[in-house]
């Protein structure tokens, strides 16, 4: 005699719930509204790429060392005298220290900048034959170069998509338009990369950082500028786009407004 089934209630599922299932995930929903902002974004500023100016793998690494704490246009600046004088890795690997500092002093912080950059071409030299290498671990290892400067350099010189390179400003415009948070640039790259394309990962670094030069300034961002001013999550947008930021904490009011506020007490 086979054995009784036992009888599995099967209680309806509520609505819901069914509803919640069939609803994409948080993930999915921030993924698609930040690929629609780089979609706008690309179009806006079609002419965003690295500012910085290279013929080579050595330079760019070179010129993005450079660049910490100094602008893109400074950096221009200063090292067509460098490569000049000293066109390859080994060839600045074998330079004295302070014929560099000499030359790289209007960047600032020329001293560790030196230290880097001498002790890159020497890795360069030593372990690589004077080659950029074409991998994230490799890069990392070298002097001076983090993951920011082998993602710029990997993306825009191999076309080979390891990382975001998170600055100052694609860390602020990813948290104003709501696509990551923090403040932590490995944490925002985690952040980026898990809800974007690998293929899409370079040009969202040019993207972002043209952006936040031009639009989404630190200080006085151009809200009524902005092309995805209607996807932005920054609760300050609609008051800058209205010309009326927010004083800020601790800000001296202005002497009218001090005037009137006396006035009206009297």
């Amino acid at each position: 005699m086979a054995p009784a089934r036992s009888r599995v209630s099967r209680r309806p599922v509520p609505a819901a719930v069914r509803e919640a299932r069939r609803a994409p995930s948080r993930r999915a929903l921030l993924a698609e509204r930040a690929n629609k902002i780089l979609d706008i974004l690309e179009q806006a500023h079609p002419e965003a790429t690295c500012a910085l100016h290279y013929r080579n793998p050595f330079e760019l690494v070179s010129a993005t060392i450079l660049s910490a704490q100094c602008t893109d246009e400074r950096v221009n600046q200063v090292t067509p005298a460098l490569f000049a004088r000293y066109p390859t890795a080994q060839a600045l690997a074998a330079a004295r220290p302070e014929d560099v500092e000499e030359i790289i002093r209007p960047t600032g912080f020329y001293r560790a900048k030196t230290k880097s950059l001498l002790g890159c071409a020497r890795a360069l030299t030593a372990d690589h034959g004077g080659e950029v290498p074409r991998s994230m671990d490799a890069m990392v290892e070298l002097p001076g170069v983090g993951r920011k400067t082998a993602s710029v350099v990997l993306g825009h010189v191999y076309d080979i998509a390891e990382g975001i390179a998170v600055d100052t400003h694609v860390l602020r415009v990813s948290n104003r338009l709501g696509i990551a948070r923090g403040d932590d640039p490995i944490e925002v790259e985690r952040q980026l990369m898990t809800i974007l394309p690998r293929e899409r990962w370079t040009r969202t670094t040019d993207v972002l950082i043209f952006h936040g030069r031009k639009i989404c300034i630190a200080r006085r961002p151009l809200c009524g500028q902005c092309p995805v001013f209607a996807l932005c999550r920054w609760p300050q947008r609609q008051a800058f786009a209205m010309g009326k930021p927010p004083r800020a904490k601790g800000a001296p009011r202005s002497a009218a407004r001090r005037r009137a506020r006396r006035a009206s007490a009297r």
